[in-house]
Formats: structure tokens, sequence, C-alpha cells
């Protein structure tokens, strides 16, 4: 799942990135309201996390820019503004939701999973016995659920998504880890390894090609995209 957030304040920018990544989302950063338009316009975000006042652009003229042309990119405002009157500006401009800062990380991510399941976009993914639901963040195999950390969720269901493609580990880095990890670095196979070892007598779904990278071999299906 690709987050976009979209604050100037770099202190409070930092901390929302690294939440975020922690909990297995995927994090672009941006500083100003003119470059949230532009990138938003061309990368397909499962949600725009959005302050109201930036330089060049404000948050609303964000969100009615993007719904002008045509996204349906869930949007979460966050502001300092508290009034009813601002919140129904930000609902009226294409907010799907608004949080009054300062708030308690846990209702935001609590906040973040809503939007995005309001919205329908996260897919339930097959992949022979192992099923995602990418929604409620769960993995089940075999109609078990796997005791997964959020890293080991973004991962497994990373490979899931492109299930019978050999996936670069540079790609896991990027994609998952959103890093600057140097590509030598050995934080994927360690959590590739956990991953086996959670998968039990299914591991062999997980292959390492040497070399390259690691692929989850069944077929896959999805109900939902």
């Amino acid at each position: 799942m690709k987050i976009l957030v979209v604050e100037d304040n770099e202190k409070l920018a930092s901390f929302l990135t690294r939440a975020l990544a922690e909990e297995g989302y995927t994090v672009d950063r941006v500083v100003d309201g003119a470059t949230a338009v532009q990138q938003a316009q061309v990368i397909a975000y499962d949600l725009i996390l959005l302050d109201w006042m930036l330089p060049k652009l404000d948050g609303l003229s964000v969100c009615r820019t993007l719904r002008a042309g045509g996204s349906a990119a869930p949007i979460l405002l966050l502001t300092a503004r508290s009034e009813t009157a601002e919140k129904v500006l930000g609902l009226d401009a294409g907010a799907d939701d608004y949080l009054t800062k300062p708030f308690d990380l846990s209702e935001l991510l609590a906040r973040v999973r809503a939007c995005i399941r309001r919205r329908g976009t996260e897919a339930l993914l097959r992949v022979g016995p192992l099923v995602i639901e990418r929604s409620t963040r769960v993995a089940r195999l075999e109609a078990k659920t796997l005791d997964l950390t959020p890293r080991e969720f973004a991962l497994l269901s990373y490979l899931a998504r492109e299930a019978g493609r050999i996936v670069p580990r540079t790609e896991l880095l990027s994609k998952v880890w959103e890093t600057n990890f140097d590509p030598s670095s050995n934080v994927v196979d360690v959590h590739i390894r956990n991953l086996r070892e959670k998968l039990d007598a299914h591991a062999a779904l997980l292959e390492t090609v040497r070399g390259v990278g690691y692929r989850l071999r069944a077929e896959r299906s999805d109900e939902a995209e």
C-alpha cells in the first residue's frame, strides 16, 4: 500500500513517514501542495495524508484540484483548525476525513486504515493455500492466521501481488522498506527466512532465485483490485 505524505513541517513529516513505514506502508513525502498535485496525478496512491497549510498550494486547493482532475485517492486532511465550519470546508473540498492537530498516533493509524477500507482499494489475494486480506492486514494459511510483523506482512503482500514473477532484492528494499539501506544488506534475506519459518510446511512457496531475488511460486487470483 502506497501513501503520500504532504507536510512541510520537517519534524512532523519525518515522524509520520517513519510511523507509517513501521506499519508496513510504502511512503512518499513532499513538502508543498503544487508538488503533491503533480505527483498524485501520475502515481496511484492508496491514501494521501494532507496538511491544510502548505507552501505554493494549500490543502483545500490540492483537494479541489485532484478531485476536479478525477482522482479518487482517499484524502485524510491534517490541520490545527478545529472549528466545525472549517471541517465542513475540508470535507466539501474533497477530503474523506479530517484530523485535528495535535493528534494521537493510534487514532491517525486507525483513520488511515478506515479511509483505505472505505474506498475498497485493498485486494484479497490468493496464492495457493495463502490468503492475504490487505484491508484488515491479515494473512491466513489454510484458514490459520499467521502471526506476522508489519514488515513481514508488507513483504509477503508485495510478493503475493507479484506472484510468479522474480522480484529483485533491490526492488523489495525500495518498495517494502522505502530504503536507504546498503544493497548488500541482508535485511531482506532475514525477513524471508522468518517468513519461511512461519509458512512452515508451505515454506517452499517462497523460492530463492540465486543472484536475482525471490518469487512466490503458486498462481494467484485476486477477488478485488
